[in-house]
């Protein structure tokens, strides 16, 4: 069973997130160097070999509107899971959602 917690995920600074301000081309780099940066975390905290990891994040502006992210994805219950965090300040919001699916 992949042991991956919200608390796993939201080990990684935040520093980056909490920073900005300026919602503009630079969040593609951003949300991308998040992702990497959860994907090492996790790999090195959990040491699990056999399975893969793939990291989600997704970042948005705060402008008085909703939005709503939902993913599907076929696993076997009893050794795949997932992870998921969120943040937001008074400019943006990110959310991020790791799985882990074990390999043969």
């Amino acid at each position: 069973m992949c042991f991956l917690s919200s608390s796993t995920a939201c080990q990684v600074d935040d520093k980056w997130v909490k920073e900005c301000a300026d919602f503009g081309d630079g969040f593609e780099t951003l949300s991308k160097d998040i992702a990497d940066k959860i994907k090492e975390k996790i790999k090195c905290t959990l040491h699990i070999p056999r399975y893969k990891l793939v990291t989600q994040v997704t970042v948005g502006q705060m402008k008085d509107q909703g939005v709503r992210i939902t993913s599907r994805c076929l696993w076997d219950t009893s050794t795949d899971n997932y992870a998921t965090a969120s943040f937001q300040n008074q400019h943006i919001w990110a959310s991020a959602i790791v799985f882990g699916l074990y390999t043969d």
